[in-house]
Parts: C-alpha cells; sequence; structure tokens
C-alpha cells in the first residue's frame, strides 16, 4: 500500500473540498507569531507515499527538475557538512508529526516519497481555464483508479486554476470526500505577486528585498515553495480531520500556520535568514540531490508549538 493512516478516517460529506490557503500572500510573515494546531482524531498520510504525477500543459523542463529534485531530496541524507542543512531535515519536522498523536509512543518513522509515476497532458484537453469539476477527472486520467497513489496536478504557466491566484498558491482538494490530491499552478504570468514572492515584488503588504530563486527560475522555484506547502498539509491533515488550526471548513495546516517566513528573524517584506550561492546569487536555505539548492517554507513544529525554519 502506498501510504497507510495512523486511524480510520472519518465519513465526509463534500465531494471536493480545497483546503490549502497560500502560505505567500501578502510576501508577510504571519501575523500570529505562536500559532497553536490542535489535533482533530483523523488519520496522517505514512509510510510510502507514491505521487502519481500529471503534467498539465505545455510545463517547462526547469519547472519539471525542480520538483523532481526536490521529491527526491525528501529522504535524502548526507553526512557531509558542506551540504547542510537539507531538505530531508525540513521532511523530518513532518515525519514528527506522528510522534504527536496521541497513543503513538512519540515515534516518528520515516515517511518515503516518490514520483512513482508521471504522464503529461500537452493537448489541453480540459482548455486553458482549470475549475474543479475536471479534476476527479485528472486524477482518474493519472491513477486509473488506483487508490494507493497520491494525484499530483502540475500545471504550465498558461493554464489559470480555479481557487489559484486569488488567495491560494497551491491546493489541497479532497475527491469525492475520500482522495486527497494536490494541484499546484506556475504563477509566472499570472500572479508572480501574489504566488511568487520572495523571488518577486508583492503586490500587497511592505515592500522588502527582493530574492533570486535558487534555481535561476521564478516559476520553478515558486513551484517548489507551493507544492512543499502543500505536501506537509496532505500529510499532516490529510481529510481535514489532522492538524489544523481554526474552522473545519477552513483550516490552517502546518504551512500557512508559518506563512511568509522563511528564516529566523522574518517579518513583513523580509523573508528571514537565509544563505546568498556565491556562484549564481540564488537565494536557498536547504540542499537537495544533485548539489541543487532550495528555498523552503517554514512549518509549525508540533514538538515546540512553534514555526520551525532551517536557519
Amino acid at each position: 500500500m502506498v501510504f497507510s493512516l495512523f486511524i480510520r478516517p472519518l465519513a465526509l460529506v463534500l465531494s471536493l473540498v480545497l483546503l490549502l490557503p497560500s502560505s505567500l500572500v501578502d510576501g508577510s510573515a504571519e501575523s500570529n507569531p505562536n500559532p497553536i494546531l490542535t489535533y482533530h482524531a483523523g488519520p496522517l498520510l505514512t509510510g510510502n507515499i507514491n505521487l502519481a504525477i500529471i503534467w498539465y500543459g505545455n510545463v517547462g523542463r526547469s519547472q519539471k527538475l525542480a520538483i523532481r529534485n526536490f521529491i527526491k531530496s525528501l529522504n535524502l541524507n548526507s553526512i557531509d557538512a558542506d551540504v547542510q542543512p537539507q531538505v530531508s531535515t525540513w521532511w523530518k519536522v513532518v515525519e514528527s508529526y506522528q510522534g504527536a498523536v496521541p497513543g503513538s509512543g512519540g515515534s516518528s518513522p520515516p515517511i518515503r516519497v516518490r514520483a512513482y509515476k508521471q504522464m503529461s497532458d500537452t493537448s489541453y484537453q480540459y482548455g486553458k481555464i482549470l475549475t474543479v469539476d475536471y479534476l476527479p477527472q485528472l486524477v482518474e486520467q493519472v491513477t486509473k483508479g488506483d487508490p494507493n497513489l497520491l494525484p499530483v496536478i502540475l500545471t504550465a504557466r498558461d493554464i489559470t486554476v480555479q481557487g489559484l491566484c486569488m488567495g491560494k498558491c497551491g491546493l489541497h482538494a479532497l475527491i469525492d470526500g475520500k482522495r486527497p490530491c494536490i494541484i499546484v499552478g506556475n504563477p509566472e504570468t499570472e500572479c508572480p505577486g501574489a504566488c511568487a514572492w520572495p523571488f518577486h515584488k508583492s503586490d500587497m503588504g511592505p515592500q522588502g528585498v527582493v530574492l533570486q530563486p535558487p534555481n535561476g527560475n521564478i516559476g520553478a522555484d515558486a513551484m517548489v515553495v507551493a507544492f512543499a506547502s502543500a505536501l506537509a498539509e496532505v500529510v499532516t491533515n490529510p481529510f481535514n480531520s489532522g492538524f489544523y488550526q481554526g474552522r473545519e471548513t477552513d483550516p490552517v495546516g502546518a504551512a500557512m500556520a508559518c506563512g511568509g517566513i522563511f528564516g529566523s528573524g522574518a517579518f513583513p517584506g523580509n523573508a528571514g535568514k537565509v544563505r546568498i550561492d556565491p556562484k549564481t546569487g540564488g537565494a536557498f536555505n536547504a540542499h537537495g540531490n544533485k548539489n541543487k539548492k532550495f528555498l523552503l517554507p517554514a512549518i509549525w513544529d508540533p514538538r515546540t508549538s512553534t514555526c520551525w525554519t532551517l536557519m
């Protein structure tokens, strides 16, 4: 089985629930410095997570490479002091949610993620405006009904996705109330000021320093941030009954709780402490596969009940 669940999921009645608000909106640090996420007795995703990825539209090579290398970096551990901190260090905080579940004994075994299946749809068969009505068809197309796959829909820069760019930069959805999935778009054309900060000037909030993307492509690195946030959310709150803050119909999860924070000392208009690659000028806080570098968002740490960053 691709992933296991801590406890049996509760029955859900909504056919499609969008759960993940953006962690990038406004280009500012979350106003609540000490958010508290509580556990709502539902399951988490654990074990092995096999992603079924569909690249919808003409997704660029830079975007594909950045996402693929990020996924490969999640479980890649190195003792080399020159490649610290690592993406896998960030992922271990996501894994630690298992130990915060009552009755777990504090155990947080590894959660292994891989891109099990990938396919491309360059025909734009559902057009360039994707509404939520098309999501079940895309999920079926990439999974072929296999319940052991976690579907991920990643779209090209010329695709408009319903719900994105209007307060959300990535979506964690429930298809038919029972199948989690992730949808992330490339904001470079449609809404860079809303969903590509800190690699682009923000449309709202205080204006601070704009950082250079670590992989040299604004769209690619913004997609990594949104995908990382969505992945953390879907693991820790897959059925809207796991860890979150606020209302069940509008939950604030592991990434959103720490929105706009990428390093210690972050404040509105400033992403916080990061490193700068002397060769490229790209800003990063994590090393990954094939010496790639990434800027990853802060996430809520259940062990300390604070927003945690790699730096």
